[in-house]
């Protein structure tokens, strides 16, 4: 008897963790010596869409092949005894929860004892997850397909995009399936504005009202991969603009653009899968020559002297068949990104890959 009241209050316990202080019960997978991860040889081997590094110095990656934690030392896949799904991305928020989100099962959270698992059965919008924001308040973003969710550690609050933009359900709406359009990046700005890129038009929320963003020609920008604030409060992001149909032809330009507060002012002439403002306020990108993705992708590192002039200072750190992902700045000053084919580190000179397939210069 005394043995079965141990273990009843050892499964309170995990049960009372932080990642489940809600009502909102999802799934929970307790870790055990079988399914807490393996020492793996390299990295991850396929599509690595995100990279975050945590507040103890681990780099954690989010691939197809699963979820990496890199120590500096060795690479722990930590979900492969869990689940076999694709991971998108990977977010570790202010309690030092990581959350996992990946396309059909909704998202993961992790307090470093055990998983949670939450899906439309505990009110998300869809099961298809892309991006994990965290506000200033602590709620969890989640860009999924059909609209965004967050998360406010009791329930779930859904926004579904429609042809008049974004607006917040209050029945209880759930998408079983994919839908024909989604929310990719949210950033919350310094003014407390959220911004959503998606692959239509991208849209401004100011706590009432969803509103499209424009150029100074009154044309929407479309297809928002990735949004960031730098450190002056001027909103970057890449995008596309549709042009005019001539015939069977419809234009559409790519670029990077820089948003002051009251300018939309075109940077370069790529748009980018991923941005990011290092410690020196350099601007590094990753983007495709082609709006399509097609053809050859870098890594770019524009120059923060330089930003502000008609002439811009890029030096291309890598160009690449490979399409190229998520990038990340470490305490360390290395830069880490994802590609296709697994992930990156360079530190300023040589590029190293982590297959265990050696560096490449």
């Amino acid at each position: 008897m005394k043995k079965l009241s141990v273990y009843i209050f050892f499964l309170m316990f995990i049960f009372c963790t932080s990642c489940r202080q809600n009502q909102a019960k999802g799934k929970i997978i307790i870790i055990t010596s079988k399914n807490k991860g393996i020492i793996t040889p390299g990295g991850p081997k396929s599509i690595t869409r995100n990279i975050i590094q945590d507040k103890k110095g681990n780099i954690w990656i989010a691939s197809f092949d699963g979820i990496f934690r890199y120590d500096g030392k060795s690479f722990i896949n930590i979900t492969i005894k869990v689940t076999s799904v694709r991971f998108f991305c990977v977010l570790e928020n202010r309690k030092g929860n990581l959350w996992f989100g990946f396309i059909g099962e909704g998202v993961y959270c992790y307090d470093g004892k055990s998983f949670t698992n939450f899906t439309t059965k505990e009110g998300l919008l869809n099961n298809e997850i892309t991006n994990i924001y965290e506000d200033k308040v602590g709620n969890i973003w989640f860009s999924v397909s059909g609209g965004a969710s967050y998360f406010d550690s009791k329930s779930f609050h859904n926004y579904i995009l429609d042809e008049n933009g974004m607006s917040e359900d209050r029945t209880g709406k759930t998408f079983k399936f994919r839908q024909n359009n989604g929310v990719g990046p949210i950033l919350q700005d310094k003014t407390g504005k959220f911004w959503f890129g998606t692959n239509r038009e991208a849209l401004v929320y100011d706590g009432k009202t969803f509103s499209v963003f424009n150029n100074k020609e009154g044309k929407a920008f479309n297809n928002v991969h990735s949004i960031i604030e730098d450190r002056k409060g001027n909103i970057w992001f890449g995008a596309s603009i549709i042009g005019d149909k001539r015939g069977d032809t419809l234009f559409v330009t790519d670029n990077l653009w820089r948003y002051d507060g009251s300018n939309y002012n075109k940077i370069g002439s790529k748009s980018a899968a991923s941005i990011i403002e290092d410690k020196k306020g350099n601007i590094w990108t990753t983007s495709s020559v082609n709006p399509n993705g097609a053809g050859i992708w870098k890594l770019s590192r524009y120059d923060q002297n330089y930003l502000y002039n008609k002439k811009l200072a890029i030096t291309e750190i890598i160009a690449t068949e490979s399409m190229l992902f998520g990038i990340l700045e470490a305490k360390d000053g290395n830069i880490w990104f994802g590609s296709m084919h697994g992930v990156y580190r360079y530190d300023g000179k040589t590029i190293t890959d982590f297959k265990g397939e050696g560096s490449q210069k």
